[in-house]
């Protein structure tokens, strides 16, 4: 072996492709009852990157591509929502984005895994930054048993959940999407990570034909996502009544474009745009 590439953080997708990262020193490793959890800090312009199960969740360097995306576009097809669930999310980058826009009162986090929430405090600090507001209420739970009984209580719920294995395999089930539905308000919206469309074909074909039983619009929108494999990433928006590019709020937009590495209003609407593959699949 060259000895070389020891010192890299390697990840193989199933399509036989990936990324191979200049590697420091791993910061944290534990096993913890549902995973193994890492952080990795790094000789590269990514920094320091958490791992679950030997496959990368997040990197300091590009954690704004996935975090804008999952929260904004939703969010901002909503006229007023105050209340939010991120299921899953444990490293803080979603609920920061959340926090951004000023509507909002409550932001509820169910995360199964605690260990992944307090490594990333301690050590990924730019990305859990907001986990300590006290607009937001940490769930160290399932979040297929938090859902069951929730009716009418959120305007946006937020999937950032880990691929469809493990821990997160029960997020990606038509029950499941079912209660997620029902704990939404009227003119909810829920949107969801919805895997690579380069390498994860199958799993987005199957994951769109349960969410589509379920809710009446669904559709997938899309952004780049360096680190991730294939390099491009969807997320599936989904609601009872709330189509696509049907609502747009223009002054938390201004407020928070200011505040983003990549979104804005016109990258927003581009985000529906989808290739023909694509539109085949789901």
């Amino acid at each position: 072996m060259n000895t070389t590439m020891e010192k890299f953080y390697k990840e193989i997708n199933p399509a036989g492709f990936g990324v191979a990262i200049k590697q420091k020193e791993v910061l944290f490793s534990e096993q913890s009852e549902f995973q193994k959890v890492e952080i990795i800090d790094t000789d590269s312009e990514l920094g320091r990157i958490l791992t679950l199960d030997d496959l990368m969740m997040t990197t300091e360097g590009d954690e704004f591509y996935y975090h804008e995306m999952i929260s904004h576009i939703p969010m901002m097809h909503h006229a007023n929502p105050k209340s939010v669930l991120v299921i899953g999310g444990g490293d803080g980058g979603t609920i920061r984005e959340v926090l951004k826009h000023d509507t909002v009162e409550k932001v509820v986090l169910c995360e199964i895994d605690g260990m992944v929430i307090d490594a990333c405090k301690k050590y990924l600090p730019t990305i859990s930054c907001q986990l300590d507001n006290p607009k937001v209420e940490i769930l160290v739970q399932d979040a297929i048993e938090y859902i069951k009984d929730k009716k009418n209580m959120f305007d946006i719920i937020l999937i950032d959940s880990t691929d469809p294995m493990g821990p997160g395999e029960g997020l990606f089930t038509e029950e499941f999407y079912t209660n997620v539905k029902e704990a939404l308000k009227e003119g909810g919206i829920m949107a969801a990570q919805s895997e690579s469309p380069v390498v994860n074909k199958n799993e987005i074909k199957k994951m769109y034909s349960l969410l589509k039983r379920v809710f009446p619009i669904c559709t997938a929108y899309t952004s780049a996502m360096p680190t991730y494999p294939g390099g491009y990433w969807a997320w599936a928006f989904c609601s009872e009544t709330v189509k696509p590019l049907s609502y747009f709020d223009e002054r938390r937009a201004a407020n928070i474009t200011k505040t983003c590495k990549i979104y804005n209003k016109e990258y927003h609407n581009a985000r529906f745009a989808l290739p023909n593959y694509l539109k085949e699949l789901i």
